[in-house]
């Protein structure tokens, strides 16, 4: 059985870091590595998803454009064609939705309020952990001690 989303974000928190669209890129770079994170969520809110910038969009327009992107809208380099999903979706489905789609960050959408972003760490890690835990509890079972 697959755990759901909600709980991942219970575990790692929903803290979400968000970029206004009209920022400039450089300032989507600085706030990646203040973070230590791959993506931003682009929100002039802070609970919608305008888009997303990830280290991939920037590198991207980097190779494209050159140095000059770095002054350059987030608006302007970012995805607008976010996939999200909700926190009743399990680990199984999201960790679907981002192999066909080639995605390393989902945002988690709840009731149309952004709650939390998703990346294919926090899935992988949650699988890893479901899995060793099955497999204690089959070894505690096999040998007797439950």
């Amino acid at each position: 059985m697959s755990v759901r989303v909600s709980v991942i974000l219970g575990r790692k928190g929903g803290d979400v870091v968000t970029i206004p669209g009209d920022a400039a890129v450089i300032d989507a770079v600085a706030a990646l590595g203040e973070h230590n994170i791959g993506a931003l969520v682009v929100s002039e809110t802070g609970d919608t998803v305008d888009g997303i910038i990830s280290e991939r969009d920037i590198v991207r327009r980097l190779a494209q454009d050159g140095a000059t992107v770095l002054q350059a809208a987030v608006a302007d380099v970012m995805t607008a064609d976010v996939r999200t999903c909700g926190a009743d979706e399990t680990a199984d489905q999201v960790m679907q939705t981002m192999t066909t789609h080639r995605l390393r960050h989902l945002p988690v959408l709840e009731d149309g309020r952004l709650v939390g972003v998703v990346s294919i760490g926090d899935v992988v890690k949650s699988r890893i952990d479901d899995l060793t835990t099955q497999a204690e509890s089959m070894q505690d079972y096999i040998s007797g001690s439950v």
